[in-house]
């Protein structure tokens, strides 16, 4: 077994780094030093910043992020004799400067592929891809809802238009305006899109441009973010190396992310990051919020105390709720399941619950019952996998869910992979598919609706209320150890 021998994070002042264009025999000299730093340390360093997208530390106070993700599973298959060094930067700015200067071996840091970055450093083989969007805040201006081509938006000289210094966004509007000169932005240094994009929602800046896999999931925490318009073509999201980087890292790295993508296993990171941001619309999202603000509180002790029996995180077991009841008390279904987890008589009997109307029953013994079916799913199934299957399981019954981890294994996918389960688990209600199964025909787009919808639930929850124990956020930055 891999083990994680030493992590080392370190936080890089902005004032460290300076120029972007090293002479050729400077660059040969700093590729130099980074091979004979990684043959003398064992250590692969890696570059990047705090974000969403990148390198954070969660709700249960671990790192987290697909680039955090990649680069320790690239370390533990390619190099495990190596140890894994993370070195934090404070904008995205500072990233490509850093691997020039020779301090890192490989920039993972959600970097785009553009033309300007290819002059200075190489890139692998793409692992993502994503679109430039032009975001705004739809209840700000109503004249901004018809702005969709960059001669409407250069007609407006007041509008504050926005984007951190050093990104492919700036590249974008760079090249947007020498078509259009009358268009006017700022680059803004020491910045991220994530706080751009909290200054649109907020009414403090018109508009800024992001990467659409983060205006996804932002639009879950702020349903009045709007995209005005997408920015050119598609982009792709890759690792970037020195030029003259190691020639036998390089292929690792390409050999790498060639594989991963072969076998689901990169499939699997990003739908675990982006699977359920557009689960959501806007309604949803606005009457969540709304309901998290006025019923959430009159039952936060008691997922609370739910969490302090099972070890569920409480924002979880609420997320649950809301999907099943939206927080009514009296819910009913036609078909009988009632009250805050809307449990049916037989769950009720099996948890020991008497009135299912009641908070204080039915809430640990939803909790309860999704630890049992958590205990159900192989243990051999990774988190957060297998709390995916097992809600799964709580919505449509474990049996088929079984059914669908058989199928994802008969076509050749993986069975202990949610985002492939999720592909099968629909295909059961196909006569070519479930005439195979052991237990037969199955709704099975029911159930991933209802697990994709609590991901997103559980998601804005974590953003917007504290844990329980130990206190913390979703999102906070990485400090040294």
């Amino acid at each position: 077994m891999f083990i994680l021998k030493r992590l080392y994070v370190v936080l890089l002042s902005a004032a460290l780094i300076a120029g972007c264009t090293p002479s050729e025999n400077s660059a040969n000299q700093k590729s130099e030093a980074i091979k004979k730093a990684a043959a003398n340390s064992h250590e692969i360093t890696f570059v990047t910043h705090n974000g969403p997208t990148t390198y954070y530390i969660n709700a249960d106070d671990q790192f987290a992020g697909i680039e955090y993700d990649l680069a320790t599973l690239f370390v533990k298959d390619y190099a495990p004799e190596y140890t894994i060094k993370f070195l934090l930067v404070n904008s995205i700015s500072d990233v490509i400067p850093t691997l020039l200067k020779g301090k890192a071996q490989i920039a993972a840091a959600n970097l785009s592929v553009t033309h300007l970055r290819q002059e200075l450093v190489q890139f692998s083989k793409p692992y993502q891809e994503t679109q430039q969007q032009l975001v705004f805040n739809n209840e700000v201006d109503k004249k901004y809802k018809s702005i969709n081509s960059i001669k409407q938006l250069s007609e407006y000289p007041e509008i504050k238009i926005a984007v951190p210094e050093g990104t492919s966004f700036a590249e974008r509007l760079s090249q947007l305006q020498k078509q259009q000169p009358s268009l006017h932005w700022h680059s803004i240094k020491q910045t991220n899109s994530e706080s751009l994009i909290d200054e649109v929602a907020n009414g403090v800046l018109d508009f800024t441009v992001a990467d659409s896999h983060l205006v996804a999931m932002m639009q879950n925490y702020y349903p009045n973010l709007e995209v005005a318009m997408p920015l050119g073509e598609t982009e792709k999201i890759a690792w970037a190396l020195p030029k003259n980087a190691d020639p036998a890292l390089v292929i690792k790295v390409n050999d790498f992310f060639a594989k991963i993508q072969k076998n689901g296993t990169l499939r699997n990171l990003l739908d675990r990051y982006y699977g359920s941001s557009k689960r959501l619309n806007t309604l949803d999202i606005t009457s969540f919020l709304k309901r998290s603000n006025s019923i959430l509180p009159k039952y936060t002790h008691l997922f609370k105390n739910a969490q302090e029996q099972t070890g569920l995180d409480w924002r979880l077991l609420a997320a649950v709720s809301y999907r099943e009841s939206h927080w009514d008390t009296f819910n009913t279904s036609p078909t009988g399941v009632r009250g805050l987890m809307m449990l049916t008589e037989d769950t009720a009997d099996l948890m020991g619950v008497t009135d299912r109307l009641d908070p204080k029953q039915s809430i640990p013994a939803g909790a309860k019952y999704i630890v049992k079916m958590i205990n159900t799913v192989p243990a051999r199934i990774p988190e957060p996998d297998r709390t995916y299957m097992a809600l799964a399981a709580y919505n449509i019954g474990y049996a088929h869910v079984e059914d669908a981890r058989v199928l994802a294994k008969r076509l050749k996918l993986n069975p202990d992979s949610w985002a492939d389960v999720k592909r099968t688990l629909v295909m059961l209600t196909k006569p070519e598919y479930y005439s195979n199964a052991k237990y037969g025909y199955a709704s099975g787009g029911a159930p991933v609706i209802f697990v994709e919808s609590i991901r997103s639930y559980q998601r804005i929850l974590e953003r917007y209320q504290p844990s329980h124990e130990p206190s913390g956020i979703s999102f906070k930055v990485a400090q040294a150890d």
